[in-house]
């Protein structure tokens, strides 16, 4: 599963580049961005996928969006790509420092935030709500899929967060989420990718990272943010639920909600329509 974490998918009408940035002493995140030849905008997309996602999924969005658009997609400390040396905790894993990675990737680079159309996934969204709302970050525009109010793992599972695992439990393990997930979910494209996703992964990191989200939840009064954002989610995603989305929407200042015909459309091509539709009313 190495190859999930290498190797920049170079794409036709854009050139691309691949670097692990170094964000504090310790942590180094994996980045990859995307000049288009002929940019039909002006601007900086920075994309924030979700938890342990990885490129393949958002393969056939990113290959069209990055001959329009520059790109810059970052890999956030929780994912197989990042190199972390020295002994780990679970607060290593928590949303501010995953925020302050994501700042340190834009200084690196020469990206005012306020300047940035974001598009983010599940923790990536959650991640930048809790940095919007507290001014750590901004944006021009920000597109948050399916993002987590909380983080409500089974309770089978929370045991297992709470508990050492030993190594040689780790494949039988990561085939039991994968088994509880796929109960959980109805369409067949997500399926597969979180699948994938799961299989890839480094356990030691995405289990010190369950253990902090398991305690947390973003902010009920999220008032303090101040520039266009919209919430896009599916009726039939089981499992990050519209309800919740809902809730969002309502907590965001001037916030709208995008609905999609499913997660997986939401990493196709065919969602740059009311991608687009959207940064440009903005």
């Amino acid at each position: 599963m190495e190859s999930y974490w290498s190797d920049a998918p170079d794409f036709k009408g854009s050139k691309v580049s691949e670097e692990w940035v170094q964000t504090n002493e310790n942590v180094r995140l994996r980045v990859i961005t995307w000049t288009p030849d002929s940019p039909t905008s002006e601007g900086v997309v920075v994309v924030v996928p979700g938890w342990g996602s990885v490129f393949e999924g958002w393969r056939a969005l990113i290959s069209k969006w990055s001959s329009r658009r520059k790109i810059v997609y970052i890999e956030t400390r929780e994912k197989g790509s990042s190199r972390i040396d020295g002994r780990m905790t679970k607060s290593d894993f928590s949303i501010e420092r995953i925020s302050s990675d994501i700042l340190r990737v834009l200084i690196h680079y020469g990206i005012e935030s306020s300047e940035v159309d974001w598009f983010s996934s599940s923790l990536g969204s959650t991640v930048l709500i809790d940095a919007f709302n507290r001014g750590e970050l901004s944006g021009r525009t920000s597109i948050l899929l399916a993002p987590n109010a909380e983080f409500k793992f089974p309770i089978w599972s929370r045991l297992f967060i709470r508990s050492p695992i030993p190594k040689f439990t780790h494949s039988l393990i990561k085939r039991l989420v994968i088994w509880a997930i796929e109960r959980r979910v109805k369409e067949e494209g997500q399926k597969i990718r979180y699948r994938r996703t799961l299989l890839s992964q480094d356990l030691h990191k995405m289990h010190l990272s369950a253990r902090f989200l398991m305690g947390y939840s973003i902010p009920s009064d999220l008032s303090s943010i101040s520039f266009p954002c919209a919430v896009m989610a599916a009726s039939s995603d089981k499992l990050h639920g519209m309800e919740k989305a809902l809730k969002i929407v309502d907590s965001i200042p001037n916030s709208v909600l995008i609905e999609v015909p499913s997660n997986q459309y939401a990493h196709e091509d065919s969602v740059l329509t009311e991608i687009e539709e959207f940064q440009t009313l903005a």
